[in-house]
């Protein structure tokens, strides 16, 4: 007996299912009114629609804008163009302030997803007049040098490369003179420049600001790098390594300039 109300059980689902489906499908050939029973299918439909779609949605209570997966999307392209654009327009207030170079502006092209803080590539090259061991910076200070050249594009060593033959003598501003020293390395997980050859008896405090040297080098001299942010002295107390914090996120670069010596 329990064996048959269990069949007939299924047996009546089953048709109620049937029947929803052909309701369903005669709505969709007819126009007409929709049936209590329709709706009911609809607005159960609908509740389980959004109950899915809720992570992907939500309410935006400052704006009090519903606002879609589609237009969160369009939201965060819109957001990426003003940045682009403010960039663009900080890399001509920099080349109003370069008077003894001549500033080429210069799109990023590519970028090594496995060398992601070595080098880039920019849409500059030697038809351009660029040249290899160029300073390459943006508004917020020094970024890296032109390391090879092509006719129409050209790669960027950045300063947190992670080669050691690369290095860029810099100075670092106290009250009391100049501080000569090398900058060569990056602290990745903690997004900081390291700069070493600082005599122990060095006069050096969190907050001075780096600059390039110009000694010995291509770099022209006062391209801002950052500021001390860390200092930590070796196991012998004999020199200092200083951990340098920049204005720039090497993560997030789009446009450069590349400074040309005027001729």
């Amino acid at each position: 007996m329990f064996k048959k109300d269990k069949n007939r059980k299924k047996i009546i689902i089953i048709s109620i299912s049937i029947g929803i489906v052909i309701l369903l499908c005669i709505s969709l050939l007819v126009n007409r009114n929709t049936n209590f029973l329709e709706d009911l299918f609809k607005s159960g439909s609908t509740f389980i629609n959004k109950t899915i779609m809720y992570p992907f949605t939500r309410y935006n209570k400052e704006k009090g804008i519903y606002q879609t997966e589609s237009y969160l999307i369009q939201k965060n392209i819109n957001s990426s163009l003003e940045k682009e654009i403010q960039e663009l327009k900080d890399a001509l207030e920099l080349n109003k302030t370069l008077t003894e170079y001549t500033p080429i502006n210069a799109t990023i092209l590519s970028r090594n997803k496995s060398y992601w803080f070595n080098t880039i590539t920019i849409d500059k090259g030697k038809k351009d007049g660029l040249k290899k061991d160029m300073a390459v910076v943006t508004k917020n200070g020094l970024v890296g040098k032109i390391s090879k050249v092509y006719s129409s594009s050209s790669e960027v060593k950045l300063i947190t490369s992670d080669d050691i033959n690369f290095k860029v003598s810099v100075a670092i501003k106290t009250n009391e003179t100049d501080n000569y020293a090398i900058l060569n390395g990056y602290i990745k997980k903690d997004n900081l420049i390291k700069v070493t050859g600082i005599d122990k008896t060095t006069n050096v405090n969190i907050g001075n600001i780096v600059l390039t040297s110009g000694l010995g080098e291509f770099f022209p001299g006062g391209i801002y790098i950052g500021t001390v942010e860390k200092i930590e002295s070796d196991k012998y107390n004999l020199s200092k390594t200083l951990y340098i914090k920049t204005s720039q996120d090497f993560n997030d670069i789009h446009y450069v300039t590349v400074l040309k010596v005027k001729e």
